[in-house]
């Protein structure tokens, strides 16, 4: 629905899985969790699009 929000959540997925990789060639287990948070967060903000779009084609 809001190409805005999906942009800025396939962002966060790209820099989480940097963050994620840095964590990982650095032995540090907060970057990477954070990495792997920012992911999540990401994909959640597609699913919530994708479920807008669906009702919109319902109500449509």
């Amino acid at each position: 629905m809001s190409i805005e929000k999906r942009i800025e959540a396939t962002v966060k997925n790209i820099e989480g899985k940097i963050q994620e990789v840095v964590g990982e060639v650095t032995g540090n287990p907060q970057d990477k969790a954070e990495g792997q948070a920012k992911q999540a967060d990401a994909q959640v903000t597609h699913t919530v699009e994708n479920i807008k779009d669906e009702v919109k084609k319902v109500i449509d």
